[in-house]
């Protein structure tokens, strides 16, 4: 199936799309900071966290599902480009991983939330997400993936 916008549209939609301060982040923070929980933003530490929270020395990623290739009901491959796509996205992965194990190895922990447990059919309650945010933050597990229900 052809794309239904020309290629120049496509690519302007497309650049639009942000990376940082994106709803599912800002819901993730907004109800951390809530329950007193203090982070910094962005850090410069492998993968750039989305939060950072040195007192525990824990980091949070809040992964958008088709960007990170999320085995969930909102990733869909594009059947435009696909091989692209495919390329694209399996480098995500593989930056992900990189990072996940170079933080770990540098004594940091590392939670993941995905952005299906935030929003679509499989969403979880959001404050039943920050309660296992907050336990894992001040526990001892190393790493914590929070996805949608299935």
């Amino acid at each position: 199936m052809a794309d239904v916008v020309d290629p120049a549209t496509r690519s302007r939609m497309m650049s639009g799309i942000r990376g940082k301060n994106t709803k599912p982040e800002l819901m993730i923070r907004k109800a951390l900071h809530a329950r007193g929980f203090r982070y910094r933003l962005h850090c410069k530490l492998p993968g750039k966290p989305d939060l950072c929270l040195p007192k525990y020395r824990a980091v949070i990623f809040v992964h958008g599902c088709f960007w990170h290739g999320h085995d969930c009901h909102l990733f869909k491959w594009p059947s435009t480009r696909p091989e692209f796509w495919r390329e694209k996205i399996a480098r995500n992965k593989a930056v992900d991983a990189a990072a996940e194990a170079k933080l770990l190895a540098d004594g940091w922990r590392v939670a993941t939330v995905w952005e299906c447990a935030l929003k679509g059919r499989a969403r979880l309650d959001l404050e039943n997400i920050t309660n296992r945010l907050g336990d894992w933050v001040t526990g001892s597990v190393d790493v914590l993936v929070i996805r949608g229900s299935v």
